[in-house]
Order: structure tokens, then sequence, then C-alpha cells
């Protein structure tokens, strides 16, 4: 080694100008956007606790504060959605609100197990290309010969809002919109495309996008804004009839079969005028949709059985309560046994059931399970603790006085136009959070006005899924949003008329069909339920 050769250093030497770079990129990845919603959440916790009073006890101000903190990294998503909707587990005995047992009782209760059944159900369905071969073949048969373009864009729609009857809906539109991009990849594309394609198109996407959400209505199961209001339900009036799968299904099933074909001729007018046919004919034929299911090949033992232990649930979740006068299966059980019971029963049939494809392999088996969306059950788990934390710190009586002056309202006003603010909210963030939001206020609207709660808490609901405008408004729209058929123009245009044909359809059907099935035409002592002792 030459003598003359400078020494490399044992450590290394920074300059100050490296040293000065440096310490700028550390500031700046400190000082983000996230970082600052981050923070937000404690800081408006934080001044609600020290500079707020309220005419009530100590809890219902931290309540509020916790509510702010929880709400703000909601919206703005600075922490995972998962997480925030666990925060509750930790911020409500911190703050005196509740205890961990009773918060961490609002996590696992009948219809959190309802929800989990359900989703092992639908993966089942999913794994084995169930829903891929039912679309394929309902598709068929609405198709036409010679082509009927508003009959395929129905065919397309209402298989999408079935499927969502049973999944959640955004399962519901990533299956579905396979099968109708594969279905418009028959179409031309680019710049030479002609407007009744491109207007069929987007037809198409809108369609599957919004029967997702119709579909979801209808059935408990459907969407999680659907459990949430059962949820609250049971929570705030214990002693009143809960709303079984079956109750529910008498009134979402003919609200969303109106909505549904009300979506269908806003579409057929907007987008699939009735030349369309002739334009469309020389590229779809029942032939492609043939093709697609013979290649799925004949029914398997798995999937004839899948379809047989979901349709063996479906009839126990109809006939557990059925009338006053035909109790229905769970008079057996006096009662103890719910949809939950049942859901979960069926889920581990799956797992015993041999699929008769290689030896001691099951219909289901955990590591399938590991798409189970834990964010969902998480979120309704943070809903229920948030309803049971606004009643039990006082802050449900703090509101019942704000809301005083809504007493002289008449509700064929204020029904509409709880609608219309929770439409207009979830927009703006999901679904689920704009009920968990809403239900419990519109509780003590209630209350003021001396009307069954029912008659605005199912408004609030609904109207939390009317998030047609936006793509961001959910996750479904994201989905057809994603396909470049369709730009927030098209959204806005179908989305609108769309939001207000729902808000006229449950204006018309909750005082009449709602009177009859949730029996909301009775009177209620509201305060004997909304504050148990």
């Amino acid at each position: 080694m030459n003598g003359d050769e400078p020494k490399t250093p044992l450590l290394p030497l920074h300059d100050p100008i490296h040293r000065s770079q440096s310490f700028n990129s550390s500031i700046k990845s400190v000082l983000t956007l996230n970082n600052f919603f981050i923070l937000l959440g404690p800081l408006l916790c934080t001044v609600i606790c020290l500079f707020v009073k309220l005419d009530g006890p100590v809890t219902s101000r931290n309540m509020l504060a916790v509510l702010t903190w929880v709400f703000t990294w909601w919206m703005t998503e600075a922490v995972p959605m998962p997480v925030t909707s666990m925060s509750p587990l930790f911020l409500f005995p911190l703050f005196g609100i509740a205890a961990a047992d009773d918060v961490a009782h609002s996590y696992m209760d009948d219809v959190i197990a309802l929800v989990l059944g359900s989703f092992i159900l639908a993966l089942a369905v999913e794994h084995y290309n169930i829903h891929r071969r039912l679309a394929l073949n309902i598709t068929l048969l609405f198709c036409g010969d010679p082509l009927n373009p508003r009959l395929l864009l129905l065919g397309l729609c209402a298989t999408t809002a079935f499927v969502s009857m049973w999944m959640h809906n955004v399962a519901a539109a990533m299956m579905m919109m396979p099968v109708a991009t594969g279905i418009l990849q028959r179409l031309p594309s680019g710049p030479a495309q002609p407007g009744v394609v491109r207007s069929f198109c987007k037809a198409v996407v809108l369609g599957v996008i919004y029967s997702a959400a119709i579909g979801g209505m209808s059935t408990l199961t459907g969407t999680g804004v659907n459990l949430i209001l059962v949820g609250m339900w049971k929570s705030y009036f214990p002693e009143a009839k809960p709303i079984s799968f079956s109750t529910w299904f008498f009134f979402g099933f003919p609200l969303a079969l109106l909505i549904f074909f009300a979506l269908w001729g806003i579409l057929c007018l907007l987008y699939c005028p009735k030349e369309a046919g002739r334009g469309l004919s020389a590229y779809l034929d029942k032939a492609h949709l043939k093709r697609e299911l013979d290649l799925l090949g004949p029914m398997a033992f798995a999937e004839k059985t899948i379809l047989a232990v979901f349709a063996m649930l479906i009839v126990l979740w109809m006939t557990r309560s059925i009338t006053d006068d035909i109790p229905g299966w769970g008079a057996i059980f006096n009662g103890r046994a719910g949809d939950g019971t049942v859901s979960v029963m069926m889920a581990t049939l799956l797992f015993i059931i041999p699929n008769k494809k290689q030896k001691g392999e099951k219909l289901m088996d955990w590591n399938k399970c590991k798409k189970l969306p834990w964010n969902i059950i998480l979120l309704l788990g943070a809903g229920f603790a948030i309803a049971d934390g606004v009643r039990s710190s006082g802050l449900a009586d703090v509101l019942s006085e704000v809301l005083d002056f809504l007493e002289a309202a008449p509700y064929l006003a204020i029904g509409p136009a709880v609608c219309l603010v929770s439409a207009t909210i979830t927009e703006f963030t999901s679904n689920n959070a704009t009920t968990t939001l809403l239900v419990p206020l519109l509780i003590q609207i209630a209350n003021t006005m001396r009307v069954h709660p029912l008659l605005l808490m199912i408004p609030g609901a609904i109207g939390a899924q009317f998030a047609f405008l936006l793509p961001t408004g959910t996750p479904s729209n994201v989905v057809g949003f994603s396909t470049g058929h369709i730009d927030i123009q098209d959204m806005i245009k179908t989305g609108l008329p769309l939001k207000i044909a729902g808000t006229a359809v449950l204006s018309i059907l909750m005082p009449t069909l709602g009177a009859f099935v949730f029996g909301t035409d009775t009177q209620v002592n509201i305060a004997k339920f909304v504050y148990p002792k």
C-alpha cells in the first residue's frame, strides 16, 4: 500500500450542507397533511374537553370529544379505518364513558355473528366461482334474440342486485363488474367508438354499481348500514320487538324493487334508446355468453352443496320469526336463537362437509377465510359501541334538549328532509360512518317529536346508501369509475334523479308499508326504551 494514498476514515464524514439537507428532508417527512390529520383528532378532543360546557354530566362532554376524535380520523382516513374503528376500546374507558368489558361486548353480538357467517358463505360462493355461473345464466335469459339492449341491461342490473342481496355491496360490484366488462369487450373501443356503443357501456357500468347499492337495501346482510340500524334499535330499545331478517325483507325488498326500476328507467332514458339494438347487434350475441358458460363446465358437488347450504340459510332467516300468529321456528328456543345463530351454524357446515375434490378436503378451510373483511366487522362494532356511549354518557339527553324546536315539525316534511341530509353527508364519508353519526341523533329527534323512532331512523339509514353522485361516495362507485367507461358527469347526471326518486319512494313507503311492517303507527313509550334502567 502506498503511504501517500489518503487513508479512509473509520467513520463517515458529513459536511454541514449534507446535514442541513438531511434535517430539512426529515422535517418535510414529519410535516405532512396525513400527520396533521392524525394530530387533529386528539387536538379537537382536547379543545372540547377544556372549553366546551354542556348542560349535562361530564361524561356527555367527554363523549362529544371522543366522537369528534373518531369521526375526524374516519373522514380524513389519517389512520386506517379498521384501526380507527377499534379506538373506542381504549378511548371510552380512558374518558370514563364505559367499562372495557361493556365496550368490547359491542364488537361481538348476534348482529356481528350474522355478518361473520354471511361473509364466510360469500367467500365460499366466490371461491367456487358460483357467482359467475349464476350471472352468466341469468344474463343469457335476458339477452334476447334479436338483441334487446334494454333487456340485457335489465338482466345485468337484476343479477347484480340479486347477488348484492346476500353479500356486501362492494363484493357484489367486484364480482359482477368483470362479467359486465367481459360483455363490453365485444364492443369496439377507442376514438372511433360509435356513440350508441359508448352510451351503452356507460349504462352497463352505472347499472352495475348502482344495482349493487340498491340490492343491498333489501336484506339485512346486503350492507353494513342495515346491520348498524338493527343493532342500534336493539341497543336503544331492548324491550321493543327486534327487527328480524324477514321483517326487514318485507319492507326492504319492495323499496329496493321500486328504486331498481327507477334506475333502469333513468338509464334507458339517458343512455339506451330503443334504436340502440341495431347498432349493437353486430357485436353482441348469445354465442359469446354461452362460450363463457361452457368454459366453467358442469356444476360440481361442491357448488351444488354450497348453493343448498345458502338456500337453507335463507329459509331459516325468513322463518325464524314470521308473524305474531305464526311465530316461526325461533319460538322453539324461546327467542334465544337469532339470525346470527343460524348464520354461523350454516357457515360451520362448510368446514365439515367434504368437497369431493381431494381426499380429506372440506368445502372451506380457514386459509380461504383470510379474505374476511375485518374492516367492515370492526366498523360495525364501533358503530354499536358509539350508539351505546351516546346513550349511557348522557349526550343523548343533551341532544334531545337542543332539538326541541323540531317538536312542531310535521313528519311529512322532516322524513324526506332526513333522507336528503343523510344522502348528502354520505357522498363525503362512508355509508356506515354516516349511519353511525346520524341514527343516534335521529332517535333524539323522534323523542322530541313524540313519533315512532323508526319513522326517522329508517329514512336516515336508507338515505346513507344513496351515495350516487361521486366516485368517492362508496367503494362500489370506485369499482365502476376505474373501468374508464364513466366520468363524474355521468354519475351526477344519473345519480341525482336516482337520489330524488329514491327519496320519493322512501317518503311514500315509510308511513304506509312501514307502518304495517314495523308497527310505526302504534304509540311507544320512547323514554322507557331510550333510557332503560
